[in-house]
C-alpha cells in the first residue's frame, strides 16, 4: 500500500482533531457524527475511528484508483460508474511482493 503526501496530511489532521479528518474523508455523513461522539467520549476512540476511515479510503484508492470510487457509508467505498477493481483488470492478479500469471 503506497502512502501519498495527501494521506500523510490527512493523518496529521487526524492526530490534531479527528472529526476534521473524518469530515474530509466522508463529508457530512453518519461517520462524522460517530467520530464527533467518540471524540467527546474519549480522545483515543475518536483517533481510532478516524485512522480506520483513512485506512479504508487508502484501500479503496489502491483497489479502484484515485478518485474512482464513491463513499457509501459505514467506511464502505464502491467503484464509480464503469470502474472495475484494478486487481481484476488484465491477466495478472495482485499478490504481495510478486505477480502471478493466469
Amino acid at each position: 500500500m503506497s502512502v501519498r503526501a495527501s494521506d500523510v496530511c490527512l493523518i496529521l489532521v487526524a492526530i490534531i482533531f479527528p472529526p476534521a479528518a473524518a469530515a474530509l474523508v466522508t463529508g457530512c455523513s453518519c461517520d462524522l457524527l460517530i467520530n464527533i461522539c467518540l471524540t467527546i467520549l474519549g480522545y483515543i476512540p475518536g483517533h481510532i475511528h478516524a485512522f480506520w476511515l483513512i485506512y479504508r479510503r487508502m484501500k479503496a484508492e489502491e483497489l479502484y484508483g484515485t478518485g474512482r470510487f464513491i463513499y457509501i457509508g459505514n467506511g464502505t467505498f464502491h467503484p464509480g460508474p464503469g470502474v472495475q477493481p484494478i486487481a481484476t483488470q488484465g491477466p495478472y492478479q495482485r499478490v504481495y511482493g510478486a505477480t502471478v500469471g493466469p
